[in-house]
């Protein structure tokens, strides 16, 4: 595909997406297939010439849709949406033209600097202390996770690191392997289950503290956990 094909059939995507999009609602939210069901549709092995455009437009409708949950449907209320818009969309073309990694500065300073800044926004929207924000000196700040999995299994490794590095720092003697045994990190009861899995992966321990009628966890439940844990010798070093 050279640029002129890519302009044109480029133009024939967003007319695709944008017909997808405005007639969504009269496709089944969820699809009736069950598992296994696009083996048998597909080649076992990877082609070894290249299809049409056209045909492989054709097997999304034909393949890939009846297997599709529409996150985008009126219709859909599981899990949370995937609020995503045109301006979005035209976002993600952009970021797939760019290709940018940016796993550090000199990979691409405007990623890095761009995301520190809109980072900080979220946190003066939340309302967070000064200490939680970048600002000019860099002393705080974020970075943007792929899910809210992921985003819980960082901060608590974070957490981890962070309070390791400490208690190393004030007792050379101390191993890493002595302090993990002895840390402990807290949730709500009605927490996700990749909190759990946060701590899982984390080699941590992980409580669950009781919530009120609101669902919120309570903060008397959380300062007797934390006097009972401290009193046995275990470490708390995290809540989610």
């Amino acid at each position: 595909m050279d640029s002129s094909e890519f302009r044109r059939r480029g133009k024939e995507m967003v007319d695709y997406i944008a017909d997808y999009l405005e007639g969504i609602e009269r496709r089944p939210v969820y699809p009736d297939v069950e598992p296994g069901y696009l083996r048998p549709l597909i080649p076992t092995a990877a082609p070894q010439e290249p299809e049409a455009y056209e045909d492989i437009i054709k097997d999304i409708e034909k393949i890939i849709m009846p297997g599709v949950t529409h996150w985008h449907s009126p219709y859909f209320f599981a899990y949370f949406p995937t609020a995503s818009s045109y301006p979005a969309m035209l976002a993600d073309m952009l970021c797939g033209a760019i290709g940018c990694i940016g796993f550090s500065w000199a990979a691409s300073p405007a990623c890095t600097e761009l995301e520190t800044v809109m980072m900080d926004w979220l946190g003066k929207m939340l309302e967070l202390p000064e200490a939680f924000l970048a600002g000019r000196a860099g002393e705080g700040g974020g970075v943007i996770q792929g899910s809210a999995s992921e985003a819980t299994l960082v901060a608590l490794l974070a957490a981890r690191t962070k309070v390791i590095r400490q208690l190393q720092a004030a007792s050379p003697e101390l191993t890493q392997a002595a302090i993990m045994e002895k840390l402990v990190a807290y949730t709500s009861d009605q927490a996700h289950s990749s909190v759990e899995r946060a701590g899982l992966i984390g080699g941590v321990k992980l409580k669950a503290i009781p919530s009120d009628g609101n669902f919120s966890m309570r903060a008397s439940a959380l300062q007797e956990a934390l006097e009972q844990d401290k009193a046995a010798g275990l470490i708390p070093f995290f809540v989610s």
